[in-house]
């Protein structure tokens, strides 16, 4: 564990200095954000994004005034993007393990507050490495929300990464990440390759044992996002054959009650609209899309992942759990089936 960390600890400092030095595409966010995340990005400084490293936009709504996780926050972007959104009264913590990442964050934190119009800043950055959580003062329980952006992949033990988060999380709390998936577990000359797992290529987990790991970790119903496969170039394919890569956002919620399966219990739910960031549409995942107003049937683990998270005061659920009507066949919301036909890209990269 040591080496594999010493190893990535070393790629970020004196190989990679910009985004420019990666030599794939996987660790670089493509696509088109929202138009309300692009305008977070447009204040934040130069020198942070420019050593940005990434595979998609993890980047969450209605989380004024909580307190949020960043693990492997790097040079700080996603931070700076985050102080904007939980305002003054919220915080925001960075961990990262190499300092000169964190260094070029905490150079701009003066300026970035004086940007974002704010008298006092409302983040910090640690040093420390994301399967140790408690090393860096962080306590059980102390945090709303986590996100991560490619870096769970980098960890030689993401079981005690997915561990420590499930601990720092409250009741109710939700780890938001993007991050490289294989279609099959690699190879150790794969993973051992120094190169493809700088380039989040040779840690990538394999679909299903992540799938396996969140739920043996506790996060009982993982729920995809969005999803963009990631295109190699040809020496790079030499190294990793027919394996393929995806960047894969997802979200798990620290909900205790949520069941193994979708569950009918007559739930409907409805969207207030009442999130700034998206107030005629809110996705929860890549089946769950809400119009505002529109109520939409919902699963039992749906209507729990509504109404015990930080988005319970934005939607109306009616219905109780006292009976039960079998299976739910959770297919797309009506919603989600206008919403897919009109952006069918979902992609990260």
């Amino acid at each position: 564990m040591k080496s594999v960390k010493e190893s990535v600890q070393n790629y970020y400092s004196s190989v990679v200095k910009t985004s420019g030095d990666l030599k794939t595409s996987a660790c670089c966010a493509g696509g088109e954000p929202p138009k309300w995340i692009k305008e977070l990005i447009a204040n934040i400084d130069d020198s942070v994004l420019e050593k940005f490293y990434g595979c998609g936009f993890p980047i969450t709504e209605a989380v004024e005034a909580c307190t949020i996780l960043d693990l492997g926050c790097g040079s700080g972007r996603d931070v700076y993007m985050y102080s904007q959104l939980v305002g003054e009264s919220g915080k925001v913590i960075g961990v990262d393990m190499t300092e000169e990442q964190l260094q070029t964050a905490r150079e701009v934190e003066a300026q970035q507050m004086t940007k974002f119009g704010f008298s006092k800043s409302n983040v910090e950055f640690k040093q420390g490495y994301i399967e140790s959580l408690s090393d860096v003062g962080l306590e059980e329980e102390s945090v709303d929300l986590v996100v991560s952006n490619c870096v769970v992949n980098l960890s030689p033990d993401k079981k005690a990464v997915l561990e420590g988060i499930y601990k720092t999380l409250k009741n109710g709390g939700e780890f938001y990440f993007s991050d490289v998936f294989c279609d099959r577990r690699l190879s150790e000359d794969i993973r051992q390759n120094e190169m493809l797992y700088g380039e989040c290529l040779g840690g990538a987990l394999y679909i299903n044992d992540f799938i396996s790991l969140a739920k043996q970790v506790g996060f009982l119903d993982p729920r995809l996002v969005s999803e963009g496969t990631i295109d190699l170039d040809e020496d790079v394919k030499v190294l990793t054959g027919n394996a393929r890569f995806y960047s894969k956002t997802y979200r798990l919620f620290k909900i205790a009650d949520l069941e193994d399966n979708c569950e009918d219990y007559g739930q409907i739910a409805t969207y207030n609209g009442t999130m700034k960031e998206n107030s005629h549409l809110f996705v929860l995942d890549d089946h769950h899309s809400f119009e505002t107003g529109r109520p939409e049937r919902v699963c039992g683990n749906t209507a729990d992942m509504l109404q015990l998270s930080r988005y319970k005061d934005h939607f109306e659920v009616v219905g109780e759990r006292k009976t039960h009507f079998g299976e739910f066949i959770c297919g797309n919301t009506m919603a989600a089936d206008d919403y897919n036909q009109q952006d069918s890209s979902g992609s990260c990269c």
